[in-house]
């Protein structure tokens, strides 16, 4: 059987040319996006992101500043601390942080935590307070010295829910 040799095809494609209106919008469209880059990058902040930078990533931290460590804690009738943050109640510890404003506005919040904290865990010791407390650790050139301090930022007081 003799073989056919494959049918001619234009050795290249045709080129279509973008017509003066339509570099106008295309040049116009990257002028916008190149301004609200800038504005971003020099005015903007996280809520801007993305024509604003990532504060986490775009910034520098001191290194002889303290770092602060957020969590949330439940205490029971007898004073124990029960660890709410994670996995305990459904939300990480960067979601919590984002809403911090809102429960500081409404510690009433808190009390969702502890309900939640209840139904995943129903054998456990009842709650009657829950604490946002933030942690600080010192650092001397970024490295940690084994000394901090704690402060509650917002409790509740769960016998308000009844």
């Amino acid at each position: 059987m003799p073989l056919q040799s494959a049918p001619d095809l234009p050795a290249v494609a045709e080129v279509v040319r973008l017509g003066p209106a339509a570099r106008l919008v295309r040049l116009a469209a990257t002028a916008v996006v190149l301004v609200l880059v800038l504005a971003g990058t020099v005015w903007g902040d996280d809520d801007a992101f993305p024509f604003g930078p990532f504060r986490m990533y775009s910034t520098r931290a001191d290194p002889n500043q303290p770092v602060v460590s957020t969590r949330v804690v439940g205490l029971t009738a007898a004073g124990a601390e029960v660890r709410l943050s994670g996995g305990q109640v459904g939300l990480r510890r960067a979601e919590f942080e984002g809403q911090l404003p809102r429960i500081e506005a409404d510690p009433a919040l808190l009390g969702l935590l502890a309900e939640s904290y209840a139904r995943a865990d129903p054998d456990a010791e009842e709650l009657v307070e829950v604490q946002v407390v933030q942690r600080r650790f010192e650092l001397v050139d970024g490295r940690p010295t084994d000394v901090f301090t704690d402060r509650v930022v917002v409790e509740y007081d769960l016998a308000e829910d009844e």
